[in-house]
């Protein structure tokens, strides 16, 4: 098996609804613009809150995919 390197990126990914749907929306969007994505990392939950209620749902997710760099 030929050796692989992959890289990881940090997204943000916000929904009113739930983490889960953060942590999607984070992934769906960097699938627009990456190619190869292999494993997604749940690094950091945490909420916006306003006024005392929860704003919104925020997921810090690592995002890796196989480079293709030289």
């Amino acid at each position: 098996m030929p050796e692989s390197v992959y890289k990881v990126v940090e997204l943000v990914g916000t929904s009113t609804e739930s983490w889960e749907k953060a942590a999607e929306a984070a992934v769906q969007r960097a699938a627009k613009t990456l190619r190869d994505l292999r494993i997604a990392e749940i690094a950091a939950l945490d909420l916006q809150i306003e006024d005392g209620k929860v704003r919104a749902y925020r997921a810090k997710v690592k995002v890796s995919f196989k480079y293709e760099g030289e």
